[in-house]
């Protein structure tokens, strides 16, 4: 395993553009389930009935028992030791962007500014009839949380039925077709469209660092070097390696 956080330390301080993409997986030691787990919210409610933009505004009252469970998890949830390593790679100039299929804010509360978030996040909240904006912590009291022109409010997150927001894919297309490194992490790249981002990468000649607890469909066909498990301590070891190799900073 050494040897091969040695050789992807060694890509990232090569690559003039590193990009990370990560999924659920990185923020399950931080205490978030991924919804698509055993103990993952779709297992409590069907995201047919309370996830769709459809649901929310029929019913945005029921769509919120669901949001609740929701804000809870992520509310007392704290960046671990990959959101912080990523954060810090990036001070170091060593991580350019991340794309994140996430909704936790926990990149950002653990360092990192470049951050685009292909679900949006929680920590705001809308009023998609007004347009009036507030900070979830605002309405914490609130259930559910009511706009001033009385409409409940919408977390700024992605309903299934709307559309991913186009500046967000946009970059992270972008970015991907001229990036030299690629980290996939916590992500099993299957749900579109932050599954083609690899493929993108891939194509324009990055090298692709995968870190997963369980091999995936990138593994065996673009993936240059799987480091295999949790992704605090293998993010630590990386950003150890980087360091110990790069000899300091190299801010850009």
């Amino acid at each position: 395993m050494q040897e091969l956080i040695s050789q992807a330390a060694e890509i990232i301080l090569r690559s003039k553009l590193t990009l990370a993409l990560t999924g659920a997986g990185i923020s399950v030691e931080s205490g978030i389930p991924d919804f698509r787990s055993a103990d993952g919210l779709w297992s409590k409610y069907d995201p047919a009935e309370y996830a769709t933009i459809e649901a929310f505004q029929a019913d945005p009252e029921k769509v919120w028992q669901m949001l609740r469970d929701m804000e809870e998890v992520v509310a007392s949830a704290k960046p671990n030791k990959a959101h912080i390593g990523l954060g810090e790679l990036e001070k170091m100039g060593y991580l350019h962007y991340i794309i994140t299929q996430n909704i936790d804010n926990l990149h950002q509360e653990g360092g990192s500014k470049n951050v685009i978030e292909y679900h949006g996040n929680s920590s705001t909240l809308s009023c998609i009839w007004c347009g009036k904006r507030y900070k979830t912590e605002e309405k914490r009291d609130e259930f559910p949380p009511k706009c001033e022109c009385k409409k409940i409010l919408k977390p700024d997150v992605v309903f299934f039925g709307e559309p991913i927001p186009a500046e967000a894919l946009n970059r992270s297309f972008q970015l991907a077709s001229s990036a030299e490194a690629l980290l996939v992490i916590g992500t099993s790249a299957v749900v579109s469209p932050a599954n083609t981002i690899p493929t993108i990468a891939k194509q324009n000649h990055a090298k692709i660092i995968e870190i997963n607890k369980e091999r995936t469909h990138l593994t065996d066909s673009i993936t240059d070097i799987f480091l295999q498990g949790g992704a605090g301590a293998i993010v630590e070891s990386l950003v150890e390696e980087v360091k110990r190799q790069g000899g300091g900073n190299h801010l850009m």
